[in-house]
């Protein structure tokens, strides 16, 4: 595809993969944060990115994602409407209350990315935000195109031309893009839904997107997955915890390995 000038704000364990592996396909990749550029001098070595202020990683780009805690998201508005029309903008991110605190219009129901686009006025993209995140965590799980277990990504999009540039880079970038409806329907990618954080395939996702219950009901379930996070080890094995996830939404179940997963991870919590 044709190569992209690629925008990234926030240089946490998103920003960070989204970068190394950006730019490892040959795009050209600036990466910024609300420090500034010389606290990203340990980023561009490790990735390859420059590191720039707010104001020059939106300067000439055809694309900009958004990859810090929702909560901040409305200090970029000036940020976001300095950008050309033609630029699309992602968004990775999740509504988390204990980080983020409460947002009303959220608690009602409205899904995460409706209210980012909200805030930032401008129509934005969702995708990337129903993965664990950590360190280096969506490079060891990309996969070439065909080859099995390749994991899909729903990609929610009100413009469908800014969709298909990101569902083209999802692709490329080593996952298979699901068309996932419009930002009103998001919510069905959000925390505490079957499709979060279990890994799903391309057949399978789509299944799991129509399981979703209402933003209500999946705030429930963040918040015991929120009190059951608590107790595990920030050291516990990633691939313990997506095959306990995908057993507890009805896939795997003739899997050994995830029930094996499930007990472990059941002896973590109650010990």
């Amino acid at each position: 595809m044709t190569r992209k000038k690629i925008g990234i704000i926030g240089a946490g364990y998103v920003g960070k993969s989204l970068a190394m592996q950006f730019v490892k396909l040959g795009h050209f990749v600036k990466v910024a944060n609300s420090r500034g550029a010389e606290t990203l001098r340990d980023i561009e070595r490790q990735t390859g990115a420059q590191p720039v202020d707010l104001e020059g990683v939106v300067a000439n780009i055809d694309l900009l994602f958004i990859a810090i805690p929702l909560a901040n998201i409305p200090a970029l508005q000036k940020i976001v409407q300095s950008l050309s029309e033609n630029v699309v903008v992602v968004d990775t991110g999740n509504y988390y209350p204990p980080r983020d605190g409460f947002i009303r219009e959220i608690e009602l129901g409205m899904p995460d990315t409706v209210w980012t686009s909200q805030q930032l006025r401008r129509p934005v993209v969702k995708v990337f935000n129903n993965m664990i995140a950590y360190e280096n965590g969506f490079i060891v799980n990309c996969k070439p195109k065909g080859a099995i277990g390749r994991i899909a990504l729903p990609v929610s999009a009100d413009n469908p031309k800014a969709g298909a540039v990101v569902m083209e880079l999802v692709e490329e970038f080593g996952y298979t893009a699901c068309d996932a409806g419009s930002l009103a329907e998001s919510w069905r990618q959000q925390p505490g839904q079957p499709a979060y954080c279990t890994n799903p395939t391309w057949k399978e996702l789509p299944l799991l997107l129509k399981r979703a219950v209402r933003p209500e009901k999946a705030r429930q379930n963040q918040a015991k997955s929120a009190k059951i996070s608590e107790k595990i080890p920030k050291d516990y094995p990633i691939d313990n915890l997506v095959r306990a996830s995908r057993l507890m939404v009805g896939l795997d179940r003739f899997k050994p390995k995830s029930w094996w997963a499930l007990i472990k991870l059941i002896i973590t919590i109650i010990q």
